[in-house]
């Protein structure tokens, strides 16, 4: 089995030193946690990868091709300990693959380096880069089942067997090219996804000049746990009290899109850093050709601002452009000048304002009643003692979630003529004058909700993949909100169901399915998910699998997920999806292939190819699915709805 991975470089924009600072906490609790923005690179280290006997890493990459020897080292764990301790281009490698072999008794891989983008020993985590691909490789390859941040931190452990001395953030490239808030406290690592509403122009370049990061990191480590002077204390401050201002700040613009300032408070940490930060370590901090550069008047009208990089000093230098323009100019200059530059756009996120929900089918399930009511208008007394459709009660959670906009899938224009009855015709005035003026302001929002509705029609039954994408157009390129016409939704808490899910989209801002716990004698009725939790509260999953009905005999065998209590549980997909461009691409492309064998078009089998191209994650929403497929369903919705 081969698979390709990549792994970008990372770019600490703000919090540079925290992660060291943060992990004294456990010797002293008054130093504050570490806390630090990265940003995955676009550049970075593509390799294919399979199982092997041996550990071995080739390459093809031309970027690398002058200084590349071929490595190959038996799977020994003295061996790779002593690569890893001998200061090679290898040593990196070697020290992971040492630790995934004492602690997880793997067989070997073999990682053939494909492209390396990403410039080496200038502050962008190249070696991390490099540790987080064996990780990985390891993980994929032998089903270890390691999350991220356990991937992230076997990189650090097997980098911490080599002579480097890396800090904690460097392995945030684990995370991909998105902005993170890493929090270090103590031993602890908490990372955070960030919304991001405006696009961001960023230019990283390397200055070509020289740095000492062992010295750097010597220095300043000398006023950690305690501080015993008076510059030791700024030192504390600034990595500290000084350093959450700065962040929070950053996190506040990044939300809010306020671009010209988020460039400025660069500036400002930029002249923190040198006036707290550097006086620890002059021989290196005091950055002749960074602090030039920072200065450059023919820089200025192209940025809003700028600071060092990574451990600072004469190593890499960051600005943020004010646009597309700037940024290609000041890359231009930048290159005129004998410095690399490299861009990074960092896209804002787009919250979702559409959803989809399919109400073509005929309701078999549901029978006879379907041949006079469709099942979506079935009626269900609801929790304000109404008595509503079931497709109300969908619709008014998506409008109170902040969707602007709704197709519904129809089988044919005929089953247009219920919704245009209920949505578009006001009632008559002999029917208006007898509700109370409660209800006849209720007549008017559910007027108001039929101006959000759009129809498409899927004339052929060709699945339910090929339902969803009769929205392709509807769509337009922008992340949906999909849901299923014959399920209900109660939130435990004050917030919607699909408002939970939206604002997990917005963190991550990959294709999502939500999920709840089955029982594992009820998995063959559903779409199975396994994956990896991202987090302590067991709420975010990296999907590395989705499984439609399978038996219960390979769901324990194969789709199991098991959490910080040791057990195995189940999960099955709670009736919500967010769909991005790459899945109806994949909806296509998978019409386009069945044309001439009528194969019915299914939604988890394309859910299934987004997933291995580009990842995915589950969602596990504070709430409880009511179903409405099926007569025991239906009564068990219309005892407990209300309630």
């Amino acid at each position: 089995m081969k698979m390709t991975l990549f792994v970008p470089g990372r770019l600490c924009l703000f919090g540079e030193h925290t992660d060291w600072a943060g992990k004294y906490r456990t010797m002293n609790a008054d130093i504050e946690p570490g806390m630090a923005i990265v940003n995955g690179l676009e550049q970075g280290i593509e390799a294919d990868i399979e199982r092997s006997r041996d550990f071995e890493v080739t390459s093809e990459a031309l970027e690398i091709q002058d200084i590349w020897q071929d490595f190959k080292c038996s799977m020994d764990e003295a061996s790779l300990k002593s690569i890893a301790k001998s200061g090679s281009f290898f040593s990196y490698c070697a020290g992971v693959a040492s630790y995934m072999l004492e602690w997880y008794k793997v067989g070997g891989v073999h990682i053939h380096l494909k492209k390396m983008t990403l410039p080496m020993k200038s502050g962008l985590s190249s070696s991390a880069a490099i540790c987080v691909l064996v990780a990985r490789a390891f993980n994929r390859l032998y089903g270890l089942n390691l999350n991220t941040l356990g991937e992230m931190n076997i990189a650090y452990l097997g980098e911490a067997r080599t002579q480097s001395r890396c800090g904690r953030l460097d392995q945030a490239c684990a995370f991909g090219v998105k902005p993170n808030l890493m929090t270090f406290d103590g031993d602890e690592i908490e990372v955070q996804p960030l919304n991001i509403k405006a696009k961001l122009h960023w230019v990283f370049a390397d200055l070509c000049a020289s740095k000492d990061t062992i010295t750097i990191l010597r220095d300043l480590n000398k006023a950690y746990p305690f501080a015993g002077s008076p510059k030791e204390e700024k030192l504390h401050s600034a990595l500290g009290i000084d350093n959450k201002d700065i962040i929070d700040r950053a996190i506040a613009y990044m939300k809010e899109g306020e671009v010209e300032k988020l460039g400025q408070l660069m500036t400002e940490a930029q002249e923190l850093f040198d006036s707290k930060v550097a006086p620890m370590c002059p021989s290196q901090l005091k950055s002749p050709k960074l602090h030039k550069v920072l200065k450059d008047p023919k820089i200025k009208p192209f940025i809003y601002g700028g600071k060092g990089v990574g451990s600072q000093g004469d190593g890499s230098i960051q600005f943020l452009a004010k646009d597309a323009t700037c940024q290609d100019k000041l890359v231009e200059y930048l290159s005129s000048q004998g410095m690399r530059p490299y861009k990074l756009t960092i896209n804002p996120v787009h919250s979702i304002r559409k959803a989809i929900i399919p109400v073509a089918g005929f309701g078999t399930r549901l029978y006879p009643s379907t041949r006079v009511l469709k099942k979506d208008f079935f009626p269900i007394v609801d929790r304000d003692g109404r008595v509503k459709p079931v497709i109300l009660i969908l619709l008014e959670e998506l409008v109170r979630s902040g969707i602007e906009e709704i197709c519904l899938v129809l089988g044919s224009e005929e089953e247009r003529i219920q919704y245009k009855e209920f949505f578009e015709n006001r009632l008559p005035d002999e029917h208006m004058q007898k509700l109370n003026l409660q209800s006849q302001e209720y007549e008017e929002r559910i007027l108001s909700i039929g101006k959000r509705l759009q129809f498409v029609y899927q004339e052929e039954k060709r699945g339910f993949g090929h339902a969803v994408y009769q929205c392709a157009s509807f769509a337009n390129n922008e992340p949906v909100l999909l849901l299923l016409g014959d399920t209900l939704y109660r939130s435990y808490t004050n917030k919607p169901c699909t408002l939970q899910f939206i604002e997990q989209y917005e963190a991550y801002n990959k294709p999502m399915v939500s999920i709840h716990e089955t029982a594992l004698n009820l998995v063959s009725r559903y779409g199975i998910i396994t994956g990896e939790w991202e987090d302590a509260d067991e709420t975010i999953m990296r999907m590395s699998k989705i499984h439609e009905k399978p038996t219960s005999y390979y769901a324990e065998e194969h789709l199991g997920v098991i959490g910080r209590s040791g057990q195995k549980k189940y999960y099955s997909v709670f009736g919500q999806y967010i769909l991005t461009k790459e899945v109806f691409d994949q909806l296509k492309l998978d019409i386009d292939a069945a044309v001439d064998n009528g194969k019915e078009i299914e939604l988890t089998s394309a859910l299934e190819t987004v997933r291995e191209q580009y990842g995915m994650m589950a969602v596990r929403l504070n709430g409880k699915m009511y179903d409405m497929g099926n007569a025991e369903a239906f009564r068990k919705t219309v005892s407990e709805f209300g309630l």
